[in-house]
């Protein structure tokens, strides 16, 4: 049987070992080379989108909550969005979704 040799430096341990660096150094600071991240590429906004600004957003959005509240009371939980323009609106109607029925054979 092989001595374990005592009381060895970790350089005389390890040797030339070199670590690949890994998740465990991103914590460390010890990473020597930051890992590559793909460029994020931003999708082009549609035309439209530029009418619709955050603000807009908000508005909408709170209106279509207060919508959903009323159709909630109503006892209409499915339903579907409609989209139409007359004549200078835009006009958003709540129609409620038919049951699917199952088929038969």
């Amino acid at each position: 049987m092989v001595k374990i040799p005592k009381n060895r430096a970790d350089s005389e341990m390890v040797g030339n070992l070199t670590e690949q660096s890994s998740f465990e150094h991103l914590s460390d600071g010890t990473d020597s080379q930051p890992a590559a991240r793909p460029a994020k590429k931003e999708a082009p906004k549609p035309a439209y989108a530029e009418f619709f600004t955050p603000e807009l957003q908000e508005d909408v959005g709170k209106a279509l909550l207060a919508l959903k509240v009323s159709l909630y009371k109503q006892g209409i939980v499915d339903y579907g969005l409609k989209v139409a323009a007359e004549g200078d609106q835009v006009v958003l109607k709540a129609v409620p979704k038919q049951p699917k029925q199952p088929k038969q054979r």
